[in-house]
Formats: structure tokens, C-alpha cells, sequence
């Protein structure tokens, strides 16, 4: 009798579909009409990409294979003078290109952990990571970002995280659903804790573009790109095309290998992430030459969803402003609004009730957060849809969160 196929532990995971995603995939099969404000797919959110856009991909260079382990270089140049409008100047050799900043992300962890290692990162977060880092054999510890009058690190409870195992911090900038930048202070915190356990730090930028202006306060127009690098401290910053662009289907993200007064360890830890990439050449070639045409035509499709998100904002403020039990909470940046509603069932249910009124939103939990209390939108959908979306549930979490507070009370 043959034995049973064995398969890794690390891919031991809980496939069955949830209720939410069932309550949802019987909505959709049905034909009924959903407002759906978990959208984030740019490309499925009715904004205007040129028709020349697919031209850059049309490079009789792309016929020969010639395998950069880095990436090649005009694509490393483009990302230079992405961050050369920002202020830092980078050399193209600081520059790893990867698939995606999920690739990124196993990349690092490969290079800075061994199996059962730990790496540090706030919650709320966004769930992928535990995927990747169980996909890499190392453990995610979570440090809970605290709200008070806004998001902010706590640089305490980091402390109390950290163990012997612990060889990085994550924090992405701005927080992904929170639209937390992280402030100089807060930055100035982090790398006193990295110098003094020696850990290097994790930055992912990729939302750096959508600041909310007058939200993001002591930035300006331009929030800080800690790809200028931290004194005495290892980083490395993480983006792509994904959000930059709104491309996420063209597959094309980066590394920057940074630090002050660390170029021996940054060479270092470029030579290790050079022969990983080397390993896998997982880039092509028309991709990486069409990343500078790309990367240069930004400014359109970024403007057209900051506009987007700042109706769709001003539009939930209003609806929000209207019911004193739900509040939006500060945000900064980003695609995403995290909203406070009373804790008097779980966030699930609430969930699977507005879905049966015709919208779809996060529960907090899928982030991290409490499981009763929290609901999170994504300011990406168009805006009558968004409108319509809103309107549903502030209709609903007014009247029947409002009628169970009330009868709660007394």
C-alpha cells in the first residue's frame, strides 16, 4: 500500500472558505447589486490609463536575454531619479529589482533570518505578511500601533517585543489600512531601539505618494522617504510599480539598500540579496525596459486617484458626521479609512448584515485589530458607487448599532 503524500508544515494552511467569503461568493452568483468598498485593484476602479501605455513593452532590446541578477540598469536609473524628486540620491548599485514587494519581502527575510527567527511589525497591518513570513520559515511578532488623537508607534511595546530571535522591524509608511506616516520622532525612536539591539529596519513605501495633505501634518506635500537612510542603522525601503503607477499587474517592484555610516554592511548584505536574485532572475527583460516610461508617467494616473480618495473622503466624513456612534479615525495617507463603531456584536456579523443590505466592507480583524468595533473602507471605488455604498451602511450602523446602544444603555 503506497504511503500518503507528505506535504511542508509551512504550507499547512486552512483553505475552507470562510462564511464572509461564502456569504459573498452566494451574493455575487445570485446577481445581486453590491457596493463594494473593499476595492483597491487601480486597474478595475474605472480611472483613465493611456492607450499608448502597452508601447513600452513593444523593445526589440527585450529579444536578448542578458540576465542582470540586479535588474538592469536604465530600470535601476529610473528608480534613482524617482527618488532623486524627493531629495535622496541613490546609486543604481543600492538597487535590487524584484517582482513584487511580496518578493522583496522574502528576499529580506531570507538574507537578515534564520529559521525561527522573528520579525517585528505593528498591527494593525496588512495580513499578507504572515504568509510570507511562514512561507520563510520566520515568525512575525506583533507591536500594536496605539491611537491617540492619531495613529503612533509605540516604541515601548517594540521594546517589550523584542527576544534574542529578533533581527528586524517592519513598518510601512504610511500604514497600510491606518494611513499612518511614521513622524521624524517616531523614526528617530525606531532607530534608537535598532542600534541598540542591532536590528536592521524594513521599510515598506509603496503608499508614500498619497498623502492627504493638510492630514499629514508636518510634511508638506512630499512626506520623507527613509531611503535617505537612518545614522548607525541598516534599512532597507521597499516599492513598486503596484501603487506607484496603479500597475499592479506589470509586476515590478525594488530593494534599496541603505544606512548611514554602514556602506560596509550595506555592501555586504547587497552581495548576499545579488546572489538571491541571481538564484531566482525572476524580472523580464520588456517589463524592466518599459519601467522607466512607466515610472516617468506617474504624475497622471496618482492625480486622478488623489482625487478619487479625497471625494470619496469628503463624502464619508459627511455620511460619518451624521451618526454619533461611528467615527472615522485620523488618517494620513493611503487608499483606506479605519471606522470606530460600537463594540456590541462581532465585527463579522456586522459584516454578513451589511452584505445582505447590498455592501461590502473589511471587518478590523482582517488587520489585525479587535475583533468587535472596527470596520475599514477603501477610498478607491468610483464615486457614486462609493456614495451609494456609504449611504447603506451609515443607514444601517445608525439606526441598528444606535437602537442596540441605546437599549444597552438602558
Amino acid at each position: 500500500m503506497a504511503k500518503p503524500m507528505r506535504f511542508s508544515q509551512r504550507t499547512n494552511w486552512n483553505t475552507a472558505e470562510s462564511e464572509l467569503a461564502h456569504a459573498h461568493r452566494k451574493h455575487v452568483a445570485a446577481g445581486l447589486p453590491i457596493a463594494d468598498l473593499t476595492a483597491s485593484n487601480p486597474t478595475h476602479c474605472g480611472f483613465a490609463y493611456p492607450s499608448s501605455l502597452l508601447d513600452a513593452l513593444i523593445d526589440r532590446r527585450a529579444l536578448e536575454y542578458d540576465p542582470q541578477p540586479k535588474g538592469l540598469l536604465s530600470a535601476r536609473e529610473a528608480v534613482c531619479q524617482y527618488y532623486a524628486t524627493r531629495g535622496v540620491a541613490l546609486d543604481p548599485n543600492q538597487i535590487v529589482l524584484t517582482t513584487s514587494t511580496s518578493e522583496a519581502y522574502s528576499f529580506l527575510f531570507r538574507l537578515l533570518c534564520d529559521p525561527g527567527d522573528e520579525i517585528l511589525i505593528p498591527q494593525p497591518g496588512y495580513p499578507l505578511f504572515d504568509f510570507l513570513a511562514g512561507l520563510d520559515d520566520v515568525r512575525l511578532k506583533a507591536a500594536p500601533l496605539v491611537y491617540e488623537n492619531g495613529w503612533q508607534i509605540d516604541a515601548e511595546g517594540i521594546r517589550r517585543a523584542i527576544t534574542p530571535q529578533t533581527r528586524a522591524i517592519v513598518i510601512v509608511h504610511p500604514n497600510n489600512p491606518t494611513g499612518h506616516y511614521t513622524k521624524p520622532w517616531e523614526a528617530g525612536e525606531l532607530a534608537q531601539i535598532c542600534r541598540e539591539f542591532g536590528l536592521s529596519l524594513i521599510v515598506d513605501e509603496v503608499f508614500l505618494d498619497y498623502s492627504f495633505g493638510a492630514e499629514a501634518e508636518n510634511f508638506g506635500d512630499k512626506p520623507k522617504s527613509f531611503a535617505m537612510g537612518i545614522e548607525g542603522v541598516p534599512v532597507y525601503v521597499v516599492s513598486g510599480l503596484s501603487k506607484i503607477a496603479a500597475l499592479p499587474q506589470m509586476k515590478a517592484a525594488w530593494i534599496i539598500a541603505t544606512g548611514r555610516e554602514h556602506e560596509e554592511t550595506r555592501e555586504h548584505a547587497l552581495n548576499r540579496l545579488e546572489v538571491i536574485a541571481d538564484t531566482f532572475l525572476s524580472m523580464n527583460a520588456p517589463v524592466q525596459l518599459a519601467l522607466p516610461t512607466w515610472l516617468g508617467g506617474r504624475a497622471a494616473i496618482q492625480e486622478q486617484i488623489r482625487q478619487r480618495v479625497a471625494a470619496n473622503l469628503a463624502t464619508l466624513d459627511q455620511a460619518v458626521a451624521a451618526v454619533e456612534t461611528v467615527q472615522r479615525l485620523k488618517v494620513e495617507g493611503g487608499w483606506y479609512a479605519v471606522l470606530r463603531i460600537p463594540a456590541i456584536e462581532p465585527d463579522e456579523r456586522t459584516v454578513l448584515a451589511l452584505l445582505e443590505c447590498g455592501v461590502w466592507v473589511h471587518p478590523g480583524y482582517f488587520f489585525g485589530m479587535a475583533e468587535s468595533g472596527w470596520l475599514v473602507v477603501s477610498l478607491l471605488a468610483p464615486e457614486a458607487e462609493f456614495s451609494n455604498g456609504v449611504a447603506i451602511m451609515i443607514d444601517y450602523l445608525g439606526t441598528n448599532h444606535g437602537r442596540n446602544v441605546t437599549d444597552k444603555l438602558v
